[in-house]
C-alpha cells in the first residue's frame, strides 16, 4: 500500500507540474493564437498550418551553407520564442524549422515558445520561459551551448538564416538585430 501511495503522489505532482502544449486562446473577435510551449504538432493545426506549411513547403534551404554548421548545430539547445500572431514569425519560423531538419537537427534540443498578444499578457507566456532572456521581438531564436546562451537571431537575420547560423555556430562576430 505505501508504494502505491507513493506511486500515485509521483503522479499527482508530475502532472501538475508538466506544461500543457499547444494551448490556444480564443479572442473576442473569434481570433486564435497559441501560448506557451508548443510543438510541430500544434503549428500543423488549423489556422496556423495554413502559413506554417506554406512558409516550409516554399522556402528553399540553402544546403552548402547547412553543411558548413550542420555537424556542431547538435551541440546547441534552441529556443524558439514566436508569436503565432505575428507576421514575422509567419515567415521566419517556417524556414527556421526547415533549416533544422536540413540540417539533422536533433529536434528534442528545440523548445518552442508562443507569446501571447494580449495587452497585459504581450510577449509573455503562461510560465514565464521568457523571463530573463530580454524577449523585445518575435521571433528570437537563442542558441545556448553547456546551458549559457551564445547568441541569438531577433524578428529577421542579418544575411540569411543559413548564414547568420554558421556564424553563430562557429562562433564569427555576429551582433543580432536589436542587441541587447
Amino acid at each position: 500500500m505505501k508504494h502505491f501511495v507513493i506511486a500515485l503522489a509521483t503522479l499527482c505532482v508530475g502532472i501538475t507540474f508538466s506544461q500543457e502544449f499547444n494551448k490556444e486562446i480564443t479572442q473576442d473577435d473569434g481570433s486564435k493564437f497559441l501560448v506557451g510551449q508548443i510543438n510541430l504538432e500544434g503549428l500543423a493545426t488549423e489556422p496556423y498550418a495554413i502559413w506554417f506549411q506554406q512558409g516550409f513547403e516554399t522556402y528553399q534551404v540553402d544546403q552548402n551553407l547547412v553543411t558548413l554548421f550542420q555537424r556542431k548545430l547538435g551541440q546547441y539547445h534552441i529556443k524558439l520564442f514566436l508569436g503565432t500572431w505575428c507576421g514575422d514569425s509567419k515567415r521566419e519560423t517556417p524556414r527556421f524549422i526547415k533549416i533544422l531538419k536540413a540540417a539533422n537537427f536533433p529536434m528534442e534540443q528545440l523548445e518552442i515558445i508562443a507569446l501571447d498578444r494580449r495587452k497585459d499578457h504581450y510577449k509573455k507566456s503562461p510560465t514565464g520561459e521568457e523571463k530573463g532572456l530580454n524577449i523585445i521581438k518575435v521571433p528570437t531564436m537563442v542558441f545556448f551551448k553547456k546551458g549559457k546562451e551564445t547568441n541569438r537571431i531577433v524578428e529577421s537575420p542579418i544575411e540569411t538564416l543559413e548564414e547568420d547560423m554558421a556564424q553563430i555556430v562557429h562562433k564569427k562576430p555576429y551582433v543580432p538585430n536589436y542587441a541587447q
